[in-house]
């Protein structure tokens, strides 16, 4: 092996010999280094330097025998088992990886072509499974699995479900986690901690290694994946040039809305992608990359051939060949999503360009790590914003990571559901003792502390699915046998499970095909719903007419006369993450004490110096409050910027606070940056506002000593400020899902997901009038607010806001911060043509009050060059929808209203 890494002229890194080191000593660790650094050679090699050369056939009649029946005629070679797991999250990095792997093991296997007087080797073959793996793949690995799988969480716990899961994998000595930091934050992780608990069951020497580029908190990550603290914790320190800039507009729009500076920037991102050889363009939502593809293609049709678009909706033949010709460089631009985040390695990829905000520091390093990936070369990611407040967000990322703050993530806590599917899955797999196995799950973090009476609730949920299902044989899944084994005692409950592994939720999938012809990809099936035929969608950059639905296919042909719509894909906006929040802030700072030191700054300046002008900039000691009156009513605007599913929160636990005193019902608007509270009647809100901003008001709750409990009365209130029922109803759907409840069909007859959302909702009535004790509806709340409210975040930030110094201030017109979130409610409200003529009057007036206010002699601007036309803003706010701009957008209307009084002042308030 080092013969082969010299051959190619490199020298291993310094990180990369402590790795071989550390696997050679049987040492299990996390491997943190810089995108492109060399990470899959440090772990590859090392595997390949430890364990090719103890992996033998034990007898050379065995050999023989063995390599005869597997078509060797070199009888001193015999396949060696699987020895090497590789996970990965993503199925376009199992397929890079296998690329990456191939060529030393190539060499390997050459330079042990041993003759008849030496011991037999064997020798060793690498394979990818994962939901691109195709049916002959998959049958000649249930004959024989390669030495090396390359793998998915899902894939892996499939494995784990064979009835002959422990002699499978019994041999597996060595584990990867790749892009671990992916995986560390939610239910797939967990079902890697599992999957890893089960293999040191079978191996107690089992080697795991991690790797990751964007961790802030690398201990806790190591833990979680290790189960322990006993590893080893290596950081790759190579020195590499890292570019960060803006594409920034002649003239930054003073009063934005969401999106208007999208396709507008487009004559910019086409000069920039034409000065450089390969380019990824990525975008944050699948119906983002759709269009910006189809609008690179219509501004330079000769390029047709020579850029690309790549997202997971895509047929598996598409992305593959969309990855080759990036690999190859015979590809311009590649146009995509987060489905080549990860890890994958594209030499020929010089740039990167985010349409619209990353979002978060660790996200921005990990695409911006997709150009220069290679040692020593650099990478540069240039920020495209799509609304001029997005430019801040470029300088403070910038400072972010220059400062070394990366966003930290953590293991979920006991998620019963990805629990009760791995005690099928085990159940499957060789069965289990509930005692032994109890052992072995709190030997993860993710269910270290769980309880007795939350284990024992879950066995007797697999045996018949608690007291109101009992009567079902369906739920009976799991049951002891004769020997107190507990085994799946039926074969079609069996393979109704093994359907439906993973913890991967979204709405049912509809095939999309030509008539007569090829698939083209899927699209979510409440998308299709909505078509008639005739009518048209973009989708894998073509202009496509529905001809019919059938058998959950959407039949369709080219089109080229008709306004297209563009395909929605679920998943809620992304939130601004903590660390990223925190910087923008502090570039307001900056930018109060007059300093405006950067291209972005200077850029968006215009607009901050009319915000300091009719109002204030927040900074990290003050809390701006700004109050309106207008014809539609009285105006709250408040900028805690802690991201729009805290600001969700906070607006109805506000607003119901505020319903305590006096009755009022409010509209609500969020943002990443702040929320508006609109009431039709007077609010005093300087006399209010300070009384509401605690971080805990119900007395009552106490902890176990007696004292206030902030933190349950603060939850206590959340809950009674929203509709809690109807939301956790929607998380219930998922979990409903990943726990087994719901059988989601077959391949090729997948049930619809009002059938779906139909079977969920009546478990969900079931269980909450006959069996109000179950730990899945608990799990539903937990959640609710753990992962769309972030009720941490929420109290943290109350926290942060009582330290502030509160900033009051009456307005006579909308500031450029809070226009945006009225533009937000007009989007709820009104149609996208009424919404346009709304937000073109409101820019010309306001443009018009702000040089006035400047004290400017100048004339207005034209309106071409000043005031977008209604026309224009129509089309800005049709660019990048895809998602409801609320994760709670099939909750009912975003009003808080108190009903009458039941008891001595007592009220309540609900959306």
């Amino acid at each position: 092996m080092d013969a082969w890494f010299s051959a190619r002229g490199w020298k291993p890194l310094k990180f990369q010999r402590d790795v071989w080191t550390a696997i050679a000593d049987g040492r299990s660790g996390l491997l943190h280094a810089t995108t492109g650094a060399g990470k899959t050679y440090a772990a590859w090699l090392g595997i390949l330097r430890t364990f090719s050369t103890t992996v033998h056939a034990p007898k050379k009649a065995e050999a023989i025998e063995k390599t005869a029946k597997a078509g060797i005629r070199n009888l001193a070679v015999v396949p060696a088992p699987l020895t090497v797991l590789w996970i990965t999250p993503m199925r376009a990095l199992a397929a890079d990886t296998l690329r990456a792997l191939l060529p030393p093991l190539e060499a390997l296997n050459r330079s042990h072509e041993l003759g008849d007087d030496r011991p037999p080797f064997a020798v060793w073959s690498v394979g990818a499974r994962s939901g691109d793996t195709t049916a002959a793949e998959r049958s000649a690995q249930t004959k024989r699995l390669p030495t090396v799988l390359i793998t998915t969480p899902e894939s892996l716990s499939l494995l784990l479900s064979r009835a002959d899961a422990k002699e499978s994998l019994g041999n597996v000595k060595m584990v990867v986690v790749d892009e671990w930091h992916e995986l560390l934050g939610n239910k797939r992780g967990v079902q890697v901690q599992l999957a890893l608990a089960r293999l040191r069951r079978w191996t107690p020497t089992l080697c795991v290694w991690g790797m990751s580029a964007t961790l802030g908190n690398l201990a806790e990550a190591m833990r979680t994946l290790l189960g322990h603290d006993e590893g080893a914790l290596i950081q790759g320190q190579v020195p590499k040039k890292l570019i960060i800039d803006s594409l920034l507009p002649a003239r930054a729009e003073r009063f934005p809305w969401a999106g208007h500076l999208g396709l507008t920037m487009l004559p910019q991102v086409i000069e920039e992608i034409a000065s450089s050889r390969t380019t990824l363009v990525f975008t944050n939502t699948r119906s983002q990359a759709e269009i910006w593809y189809q609008a690179m293609l219509e501004a330079r049709p000769d390029w047709a051939g020579l850029i690309a678009l790549h997202h997971g909706s895509l047929d598996r033949a598409v992305r593959e060949w969309v990855e080759l010709g990036l690999k190859s460089g015979e590809l311009k631009a590649v146009v995509c999503t987060s489905s080549l985040d990860l890890g994958v390695d594209f030499l020929p990829v010089e740039r990167v360009l985010q349409i619209g905000s990353p979002k978060g520091v660790a996200r921005l390093l990990q695409r911006a790590g997709r150009s220069g990936h290679a040692p020593g070369r650099p990478s540069r990611i240039t920020l495209v914003p799509t609304h001029s407040l997005e430019m801040l967000e470029g300088a403070a990322a910038r400072a972010a990571i220059a400062a070394g703050h990366i966003e930290g993530r953590s293991s979920p806590e006991q998620p019963l559901d990805v629990l009760v599917q791995h005690l099928v899955t085990v159940a499957l797999g060789g069965g289990f003792l509930p005692e032994e196995l109890y052992r072995e799950v709190r030997s993860t973090t993710a269910y270290a502390e769980i309880s007795r009476e939350n284990w024992d609730w879950c066995l007797a949920f697999v045996a018949q699915g608690g007291p109101s299902l009992a009567v079902y044989p369906d739920y009976r899944r799991a049951v002891p046998d004769d020997q107190g084994i507990w085994r799946v005692p039926d074969d079609r409950l069996a393979r109704r499970h093994r359907m439906n592994i993973g913890t991967i939720v979204s709405d049912a999938s509809m095939t999309v095909q030509y008539v007569g012809g090829g698939k083209l990809g899927s699209v979510e099936e409440s998308f299709a719903a909505r078509l008639k035929p005739g009518d048209c969608f973009l989708f894998g950059g073509r202009l496509l007419e529905l001809v019919r639905v059938h058998d959950m296919t959407a039949w369709v042909r080219r089109s080229a006369t008709k306004r297209p719509a563009v395909p929605r894909w679920n998943g809620g906006r992304m939130p601004l993450s903590t660390t990223l929040a925190d910087a923008v802030v502090q570039q307001l700072a900056l930018a109060d004490q007059g300093h405006y030191d950067t291209p972005e700054l200077r850029c968006v300046r215009p607009l901050l110096e009319i915000q300091q002008r009719w109002s204030a900039l927040p900074t990290p000691q003050t809390l701006l409050a700004e109050v309106l009156k207008t014809r539609e009513g009285w105006h709250l605007f408040l900028y805690p910027f802690a991201g729009r599913h805290v600001h969700l929160g906070l607006a109805n636990l506000i607003a119901w606070r505020v319903a305590q005193y006096q009755p009022y019902t409010f509209s609500m608007a969020v943002n990443d940056y702040g929320f508006e509270l609109l009431s039709a009647t007077e609010v005093d809100w300087p006399a209010l506002l300070p009384q509401v901003l605690n971080v805990g008001r119900n007395e009552q709750a106490q902890t176990a000593s007696g004292e206030p409990d902030e933190r349950k009365a603060l939850l206590d209130e959340v809950l009674q400020s929203l509709n809690a029922n109807e939301l956790a109803q929607r998380r219930f759907r998922e979990i409903a899902r990943v726990s087994g409840l719901i059988f989601q069909g077959y391949p090729g007859e997948k049930r619809s997901s009002k059938q779906l959302q139909a079977s969920s909702s009546l478990f969900y009535e079931v269980f909450k009038k006959y069996d109000p004790a179950n730990r899945l509806l608990l799990q539903a709340e937990q959640e609710l607010l753990a992962q769309e409210l972030e009720i941490g975040r929420l109290r943290a930030s109350l926290v942060r806001m009582a330290t502030q110094k509160l900033v009051m201030q009456t307005l006579e017109r909308p500031t450029p911060f809070a226009f945006p979130l009225m533009v937000e409610r007009f989007r709820e409200q009104l149609s996208n043509e009424g919404v346009a003529a709304r937000i073109a009057r409101m820019v010309e007036q306001l443009d018009k009050a702000a040089n006035a206010s400047a004290g400017s002699n100048e004339k207005t601007p034209s309106k071409p060059e000043a005031v977008a036309t209604a026309e224009q803003v129509r089309r800005s706010l049709a660019f990048g929808q895809d998602i409801p701009s609320s994760p709670f957008a099939d909750a009912a209307p975003a009003k808080v209203r108190r009903p009458p009084r039941t008891g001595a002042g007592r009220r309540q308030a609900g959306l």
